[in-house]
């Protein structure tokens, strides 16, 4: 963990020293990314200097404890039990900052759903679980964006992914990636039979342009028309979907806009967000022996979490929290469920930090 804050400090400091730069000044949109990136770092690694700023003065005050002159030292206990506190105090912002490990302070993401086994009506829950959380960003101010949708004729969605921005997003959307079942008696049910059906999520943190660099080279561009819209009702006449092919076996396509500018500017996104993920997901499991999260590895292929409908219930599955409320969280109300993971995911991380005393 401490070796994770100093390289964001590090980060944030060339950062700094690039805003000043004369090229990179006179460069707006290089400028304006760099902003983004230290502006989002700006609260952890001002904390974290902070933190160390005051384990040298606690380091200092320790010292003088040893010298001749009483006074001093008198003076230095007061100092050393005030650092203490102060350094306490700063130790629990810095754990609650560092929730989400490298990637907690994220303001961008994609947020990818897919309808599971149970056809329709699979697709039709992935439907909800985007409605559910689309409600929940706008209760959070967040802005929400479609990126690329596959919507099936009965209204649901094969797989739909959004773009979500905003202060704490990553932090707080990070738990969602996984496996979500559903039970419940289906429209086209005649017998009133209970019905079992699933949809995956994940959770993707969205890269700044300075930290991933998509070599042109490294794709191929086709353009196609499409239809868009719930249902295919939208028929472009121009071929203006597009679809990005990477070298790496990566397919990401667009077809939301109208406009085939716009959605090769979206596509783009949507690769750098792939293969950021790909190689987050590479690092992760280099760095296996250090600590991970029970409830937030993001593995899609993990049941999280069921919403019973005949109960009324919503269970997840990783902290064994039941809340009878399925009405209210389906409907926008996901804090009590993210509190828990949250709160379970901070008493994980305070038996690792530890060594943030030192």
């Amino acid at each position: 963990m401490r070796e994770m804050l100093e390289e964001k400090l590090a980060r944030f400091e060339l950062l700094e020293k690039q805003m000043s730069d004369p090229e990179v000044m006179n460069n707006s949109n290089q400028m304006a990314t760099i902003a983004r990136e230290h502006g989002s770092l700006a609260k952890l690694a001002t904390k974290y200097r902070t933190f160390k700023k005051t384990i040298d003065e606690l380091g200092d005050a320790k010292e003088l404890l040893e010298g001749d002159d009483e006074e001093m030292r008198e003076l230095a206990e007061a100092d050393i039990e005030s650092l203490k506190g102060h350094r306490e105090k700063l130790w629990q912002e810095l754990l609650d900052m560092t929730i989400g490990g490298e990637d907690a302070n994220r303001t961008r993401i994609v947020l990818e759903i897919r309808g599971g086994a149970g056809g329709d009506e699979a697709a039709l829950f992935a439907r909800d679980l985007y409605e559910m959380y689309k409600r929940y960003c706008e209760a959070k101010k967040w802005k929400y964006e479609v990126m690329e949708a596959n919507p099936t004729e009965l209204g649901g969605f094969k797989e739909v992914m959004v773009s979500v921005e905003g202060e704490g997003v990553y932090r707080e959307l990070q738990y969602e990636s996984g496996g979500h079942r559903v039970q419940r008696v289906p429209e086209t049910e005649a017998k009133g039979r209970v019905h079992t059906s699933a949809a995956t999520v994940a959770v993707m943190p969205e890269p700044e342009d300075v930290e991933f660099e998509l070599n042109p080279e490294d794709y191929e561009v086709e353009r196609y028309a499409a239809s868009s819209g719930p249902g295919g009702q939208h028929v472009n006449k121009t071929a203006s979907a597009v679809r990005l092919i990477h070298k790496d076996g990566v397919i990401v396509q667009c077809c939301e806009e109208r406009s085939q500018h716009k959605n090769l500017a979206k596509a783009l996104r949507l690769l750098k967000t792939k293969l950021y993920e790909v190689k987050r997901a590479r690092e992760e499991k280099e760095r296996s022996d250090h600590r991970k999260s029970l409830v937030g590895s993001g593995d899609r292929s993990q049941r999280i979490r069921t919403y019973n409908f005949p109960e009324n219930r919503v269970t997840d599955h990783r902290i064994n929290l039941t809340l009878y409320k399925l009405d209210q969280i389906i409907a926008g109300n996901l804090q009590p469920v993210i509190d828990g993971l949250v709160d379970y995911d901070r008493q994980q991380l305070r038996g690792d930090m530890g060594d943030l005393e030192e």
